[in-house]
């Protein structure tokens, strides 16, 4: 089982800088001095009958004999056995049950202590003294709460909170689909260590028979997938797992009560020293290259590389992650439309120079640090999107300041049936905005005029500098609620690459005439009209 270890020394730091989850609260009382133990964290609900397995995590100094204190929630005390003790340590009245939830060292208690779901005060004490304590309101079933001073985050156990990766510069593959479909398939064939891939769907014929004949060279190969992705999976996907699976790959979904993403979207991949990532899923439509516009990188940066091994060892080593041939028993799968689009390339892989390369996850980091992003633009912002969220998400705030601001801001959206409409309205809705406002911000449904069938790339060109490109869509719950792979590169060169492919799409057409002009011209129109009966009258 993975370690909660490096959960809650991580969430502490997210806890700093993201925005408060309204799930309750916690406040120290009394405050313990650096020599003693204090309160971390408390699982008050786990998933399980009769609350088995909840816990207690203290902060312990290196050498302390904890068994001198003791644990109360004011209707039971339960003394701690002697034992010396540095770092977290969990206290539990099922220890065996706790320890298989996490790594940490679990310290059995014998007395009854039962901590209520909808609230608590905790207190830790020595000879009748409190030494710290914390008071919590409406726990969360399943999710821990990590005290950083007077407030409590709840997360889902288990879930990661990791900083964000910083990747000094170098030299990396920037690639556009549909045009170069051998580019993010490239890294597995030459793979013959290790491939990791991750994803939301896996489809792909090409793929598979690229991960089976790593397998076959003697490579790890590991797959880790969204276990229920929208619209239920295809069967032509079940036949494809089913056939890795059959080759001895490892493939793993993420799945159950125990899931700590709303759903595991991220799209990247690890082949020895080598990365991917990308903004489209793994199949024909996508990393085929027969339908979506899509943005990708390979990249050999160590640090990014490592930065996503560790991201995968985490979501695949947890609780949640459960083995396809047990998940797909008695399941039925629906069959799918297949993409068989063909596309002219327009544009070619191109090696490009990074300064720097920021590799950001959700939802750990990415929404802040893409924010700052915007905030800090001084030029212009182009971005694309399959769609974007809620008015008031954080990241479509951060491009209305931008363009109030005077930053130059282009949104462009697809034109796919299934979100046309919407988008239309989102496109109408930001272009009046900026005619109220008289802000520099047009935003417009994209026209593929035969260069590719849809949107499906998210990704931005900021200030002709820095590109964003990754799996995560503008939209709340997927900033802060899905697992999303996401990278920063600083550089001229990428965001010159990108930023082609970007006006090439955006000039192909689309609507995006000011509604300001709109109502003019029509007047325009009216008068001339008018005259021109006027005139017919009159003669």
């Amino acid at each position: 089982m993975r370690s909660l270890a490096p959960l809650v020394c991580c969430v502490l730091v997210l806890v700093a800088t993201a925005p408060q989850i309204a799930t309750g609260q916690a406040a120290a009382s009394e405050t313990s001095s650096p020599a003693e133990p204090s309160i971390h964290a408390v699982y008050p609900d786990p998933v399980a009958g009769g609350d088995e397995g909840e816990f207690v995590v203290l902060d312990v100094p290196e050498g302390t004999d904890i068994g001198q204190y003791a644990i109360t929630d004011g209707d039971g005390t339960a003394d701690i056995p002697n034992t010396s003790a540095r770092g977290h340590v969990v206290l539990s009245t099922a220890p065996n049950r706790t320890r298989e939830l996490t790594d940490w060292p679990v310290v059995g208690l014998d007395s009854h202590l039962a901590l209520a779901n909808g609230g608590e005060r905790v207190r830790l004490r020595r000879a009748n003294q409190t030494v710290d304590a914390v008071r919590y309101t409406d726990a969360v079933e399943g999710e821990l709460g990590v005290i950083n001073g007077s407030v409590i985050r709840w997360r889902p156990l288990g879930a990661s909170d990791r900083p964000v990766v910083r990747a000094a510069g170098g030299e990396v593959q920037a690639f556009t689909l549909p045009d170069s479909p051998a580019a993010p398939v490239q890294p597995i064939r030459n793979a013959t260590e290790r491939v990791y891939l991750a994803g939301y769907t896996l489809s792909s014929m090409r793929v598979a028979d690229a991960l089976i004949a790593a397998q076959r060279r003697g490579a790890t190969v590991r797959v880790l997938l969204e276990g229920n992705p929208v619209g239920s999976r295809t069967a032509t996907e079940a036949s494809t797992l089913d056939r890795l699976t059959d080759a001895g790959v490892s493939v793993r979904v993420m799945t159950g009560a125990r899931a700590r993403y709303r759903y595991h979207h991220a799209k990247y991949a690890v082949a020895d020293g080598q990365a991917v990532v990308l903004t489209e899923n793994w199949k024909p439509a996508g990393t085929g290259g027969n339908s979506s516009r899509g943005w990708g990188v390979v990249t050999a940066q160590p640090r990014v590389v490592d930065g996503l091994n560790q991201t995968f060892q985490s979501d695949a080593g947890w609780q949640d992650s459960e083995r396809w041939e047990a998940y797909r028993e008695g399941r039925q799968f629906e069959q799918g439309e297949p993409a068989t689009g063909s596309y002219p390339s327009e544009f070619r892989t191109e090696p490009v120079s990074v300064r720097r390369t920021d590799l950001l996850v959700t939802p750990d980091n990415a929404q802040g640090e893409l924010v700052a992003t915007i905030d800090d633009a001084d030029e212009s912002i182009d971005v694309i999107q399959p769609t974007v969220g809620d008015w008031n998400s954080p990241l479509l705030r951060a491009l209305r300041r931008a363009a109030s601001r005077g930053v130059e801001v282009r949104l462009l959206l697809s034109d796919t049936w299934y979100v046309r409409e919407e988008n239309t309205q989102t496109a109408q809705r930001f272009r009046e905005w900026a005619d109220r406002n008289d802000a520099p911000l047009t935003a417009k449904v994209a026209d593929p005029d035969g260069r590719y069938e849809k949107i499906h790339a998210k990704g931005a060109v900021v200030d002709n500098k820095r590109v964003v490109v990754g799996s995560l869509n503008w939209n709340e719950a997927a900033a802060t609620s899905n697992r999303e792979v996401v990278l920063v590169l600083h550089g001229s060169d990428a965001a010159d690459y990108f930023g082609a492919v970007f006006t090439a799409d955006w000039d192909a057409g689309g609507f995006d005439t000011p509604v300001g002009a709109l109502v003019a011209l029509f007047g325009l129109i009216v008068v001339a009209g008018l005259a021109a009966r006027r005139v017919s009258f009159e003669a």
